[in-house]
Parts: C-alpha cells; sequence; structure tokens
C-alpha cells in the first residue's frame, strides 16, 4: 500500500533532528503515519490473539512491548501477565495494561520465566526477539498453547545493509522459521501451523529510517545519527531523487501445543 508522503520535501536536518527527539518506547507505531507504510501479514495477528485469549483461563505475553498489542484484546482472562525486558517499556506496559487487571513482570531477555510450572493455558508474543521455547512449553498446561508472530529471516536487511555493508549469511539466515519449528518441537511442543510471508515497507523520507533505527535497536546496534549522519544524508539524496526506499520484513505465524502427555 502506497500513500502520499507528507514530509518528503522537508530538509535532511529538520527531519532527522525531529525524528531523533520522538519517544521510542513501546510498540506505537502511529509517528509513521505520512512517512512510512508496511504491509500487514494476511493473517490478523492482533485479531486472532484477542479471540483467543477471550477464550482462554489463564494468559501470559512474553515481551509485550508497551502492551498495546495485548491491550487490544477486547476481553482478557481471569489470570493475565505479561514480560518485558527493558524499563522504560515496563513502566509504559503497567500504565496502560494495570487497568485491565494485567500483572506486568520485569523479566530480562533470556532468563528463566518467573512463574510455576504449567501456569498458563495461553501464551502470546508479537515479535519477541528468541523465543525461549523451553520455558514456554514448562509454563505451558498440558494442552496449552504458544500463539505468536515472529520476524523471519533477512527482515528489513535492505535498510541493514545500506548501513552495515552485506552480512554473513548465517546471519541472513538466523530466524528462520523451520529452525524454530526444530526448537520447538526439541522443547517438546506439537507445531501446528507455521505460515510465513514477505512484505513490502516504503520509507518516504529520512526521518522514518532514523526513528526505525531508534525504534527497533537490533537492527543497525549502537545506531546514533552522529556515527551514521553520512550515510544518512546519502540515502536522504536517494529518496529525494528516486523515492521511497523499498525495504521488505519476513513474519511467520506459529502455533505450538503442549501434549497432554509431556
Amino acid at each position: 500500500m502506497s500513500i502520499r508522503p507528507t514530509h518528503a520535501g522537508r530538509p535532511f536536518g529538520e527531519l532527522v533532528a525531529e525524528a531523533a527527539a520522538a519517544p521510542v518506547e513501546g510498540w506505537d507505531f502511529s509517528w509513521f503515519e505520512g512517512r512510512a507504510t508496511e504491509e500487514r501479514p494476511s493473517w490478523g495477528y492482533a485479531r486472532a490473539m484477542g479471540e483467543r485469549m477471550g477464550r482462554a483461563s489463564a494468559g501470559l505475553d512474553l515481551q509485550t512491548g508497551g502492551g498495546e498489542v495485548l491491550a487490544s484484546a477486547p476481553e482478557l482472562p481471569p489470570l493475565i501477565a505479561a514480560t518485558e525486558g527493558w524499563p522504560p517499556n515496563v513502566a509504559k506496559a503497567s500504565a496502560l495494561l494495570a487497568p485491565r487487571g494485567v500483572v506486568v513482570v520485569a523479566s530480562p531477555e533470556g532468563a528463566p520465566l518467573p512463574f510455576a510450572d504449567g501456569t498458563f493455558d495461553l501464551v502470546t508474543s508479537r515479535h519477541p526477539v528468541k523465543a525461549p521455547f523451553a520455558e514456554i512449553a514448562r509454563v505451558l498446561a498440558p494442552g496449552g498453547t504458544y500463539f505468536a508472530q515472529h520476524v523471519g529471516p533477512s527482515s528489513v536487511f535492505e535498510v541493514v545493509e545500506f548501513f552495515l555493508g552485506p552480512q554473513p549469511e548465517e546471519v541472513r539466515r538466523g530466524r528462520d522459521p523451520r529452525g524454530e519449528r526444530a526448537e520447538a518441537e526439541a522443547a517438546g511442543l506439537e507445531v501446528v501451523d507455521l505460515r510465513a510471508e514477505r512484505l513490502r515497507i516504503e520509507f518516504y523520507d529520512i526521518g522514518a529510517v532514523v526513528h526505525f533505527l531508534r525504534k527497533v535497536i537490533w537492527m543497525v546496534p549502537g545506531f546514533t545519527v552522529e556515527a551514521y549522519r553520512p550515510r544518512l544524508l546519502e540515502l536522504h539524496e536517494r529518496i529525494a531523487a528516486e523515492g521511497p526506499f523499498v525495504a521488505h520484513s519476513t513474519r511467520h505465524l506459529i502455533e505450538a501445543r503442549r501434549p497432554r502427555a509431556l
């Protein structure tokens, strides 16, 4: 989907300064309106997650960000918790979700989940850095489900490689859904659905690129405007001359169940 860009004709310094000052907490992407577009996966993760939460008795949302996706669920289970590892997001998610009875727990990525075995019949996550399948299997009740949308391999690598250069093949293959299926099965889960799509992204001005790299910090680790100013200026001039910078995200939907007898 394309839109009419509303900021592309503005000066480089103005666009970059505005993007560098914009807040990046949470997973609210409304700042990109008029600046960038991204196709959405056909399966409608937020809607499908909300339907499952409405039927669950105990739910857990992993790496919830600012809680925006979980908050979109029309109904939540009687027992509902979320984890998040980045302190600014913990505060934002707590403020958003506490009125709906969600306990937001600060839990660093890679740490054991702070919940008892078999607590939840539904675990969800949208774009986890890495899904901890062994821990997910442990906290799921027998017959419980992990339902998530993951980032796939080489996602938005047009942007990554513009700034970092060509990446090793093992990096490009990271997050492969086939590998994640194997990890889930090794943890004792049964994968019942796995779908992948490649989706078009258009960046209409350099401010959108700066905001994206500040928000999705693992794309170009250590990104700052000062460190990458020459490349940013080059990309700004390219967008001005050629139109939107096009990239592609990859996403996969995964649904896995804990057997009733592990």
